[in-house]
């Protein structure tokens, strides 16, 4: 399984509230219509809690925290699933609206992007 996460700031001037409805409910709703040309087999918006905890948990071990107002998870069966999935006339299309799409609300220079192969170790009961 290939998972693409994607750790998101909010574009300065949106407060909180904006862009947690904003993500949650626009993009989110585009995200779902091109999921299929795109092949993405789950995505996961997780959004920012009270920091307290978070911070604690950073001092501990000597991390940064507060960076990033979300993060987004999204997976493919195979990379080779992703990369079909990108080069294909519906999903090139798809790519283009959703990126268009997150400069509304996103940071997209101050957000970081990364992608890995899974490797379950406690899985779901």
């Amino acid at each position: 399984m290939i998972k693409l996460v994607f750790a998101i700031r909010r574009r300065e001037g949106l407060s909180e509230a904006e862009f947690r409805r904003y993500w949650r409910e626009d993009h989110a709703a585009l995200v779902t219509r091109h999921a299929e040309a795109l092949r993405i087999r789950r995505y996961v918006q997780t959004h920012t809690v009270e920091q307290t905890l978070g911070e604690r948990l950073a001092d501990a071990r000597g991390s940064i925290t507060g960076r990033y107002d979300g993060l987004a998870e999204l997976w493919w069966d195979s990379l080779q699933e992703m990369v079909e999935a990108s080069l294909s006339i519906a999903g090139e299309r798809a790519s283009l609206e959703l990126i268009a799409d997150e400069r509304r609300f996103i940071d997209l220079s101050a957000s970081a992007i990364w992608m890995g192969e899974e490797n379950p170790v406690i899985a779901g009961r």
